[in-house]
């Protein structure tokens, strides 16, 4: 990732490979960041050139392989709090619904951990909204 100051914008560019983000400015504190390897740097690229397309990214993996952390440093990174959802049966589409809208209203990034536990019927429901 480059960071560029854009005069013309009065903001911060981050860009990584062919897209740009703005920085967003989301104070979150003094933390550590993640140690690059090629596997994050595989994932940072695949999850930006996804979010510039307009979609979202769902990182696969075995437990604790860091899926979770290198989608909230990444988030860290362009200056976005990213708020972690972990997922149960006990989730229904109304609830999922009221996350979308939390989520929308903030501006901010969600990760859904342990997503394969939600009931199908939810998740098509979910993938609908």
């Amino acid at each position: 990732a480059r960071l560029y100051w854009r005069v013309e914008k009065d903001t911060t560019v981050i860009s990584i490979c062919d897209v740009d983000f703005d920085y967003q400015h989301e104070y979150l504190g003094c933390k550590e960041r993640l140690v690059v390897t090629p596997l994050t740097d595989r994932c940072y690229v695949t999850l930006s050139q996804a979010i510039g397309m307009f979609l979202g990214g769902a990182p696969a993996g075995p437990a604790g392989t860091g899926k979770t952390e290198t989608t909230k440093d990444m988030g860290r990174m362009l200056g976005i709090f990213v708020v972690v959802f972990n997922c149960s049966d006990q989730m229904d589409y109304k609830s999922l619904g009221k996350i979308y809208k939390g989520l929308a209203m903030a501006g901010c990034w969600g990760c859904f951990d342990e997503f394969n536990r939600i009931d199908l019927d939810v998740l098509s429901v979910a993938a609908s909204q």
